[in-house]
């Protein structure tokens, strides 16, 4: 981790803000690195958070059975990983109301209709949800006031500047350096 400020001891409370954040929303372990710039002479922060490599993507099918009952007009479905349920009713329940899906017992749900292209819906995308996690963080660590936020994240680096003026090409090309360092390891 890296805060960069003029002001040391600005940088080490920065630091510290940042840890403790990163320890309360327990992210720790899913970042590789971080690079921070703080400059209050010239309102600007610029943050780049590098995330570690996640778990592909859960379908559908990877934790449930489908089944379609032809006679009845029915798509059953048979929860193989308990894990899943919630995500596999709220992704459900976007999809059709409440009332129609059938639950006889935890492990299994039914739904009229052929319902078979379920199996390759996105059920759980780790790489998503850390990211949005690290996002909670950025703007817990972002000084208060600044509103004026450019996003410049990639695959797997969260980068924002954030400043209560115009954003300056200089406070870009900053981020493109942290950008290119933390993808280069540097």
């Amino acid at each position: 981790m890296l805060v960069e400020c003029y002001d040391e001891r600005g940088a080490e409370v920065y630091e510290i803000i940042i840890k403790q954040i990163f320890q309360d929303l327990v992210l720790g372990s899913s970042v590789d690195d971080l690079k921070a710039y703080v400059n209050p002479d010239d309102p600007v922060f610029v943050l780049a958070i590098k995330m570690k490599k996640t778990s592909s993507v859960v379908l559908f099918k990877d934790v449930a059975n489908l089944t379609y009952d032809k006679e009845n007009d029915i798509t059953r479905i048979l929860i193989d990983n308990e894990n899943y349920l919630p995500n596999i009713l709220k992704m459900l329940w976007r999809s059709f109301s409440r009332d129609e899906i059938y639950q006889p017992n935890r492990y299994q749900l039914e739904i009229s209709g052929d319902h078979m292209d379920l199996e390759t819906v996105v059920v759980d995308d780790p790489h998503s949800n850390l990211q949005r996690r690290i996002y909670d963080a950025v703007f817990r660590i972002l000084p208060e006031g600044f509103k004026i936020i450019k996003d410049m994240s990639t695959e797997d680096i969260v980068c924002v500047v954030a400043t209560d003026e115009l954003i300056k090409d200089a406070w870009i090309e900053k981020a493109n350096e942290y950008i290119a360092e933390l993808n280069e390891g540097i």
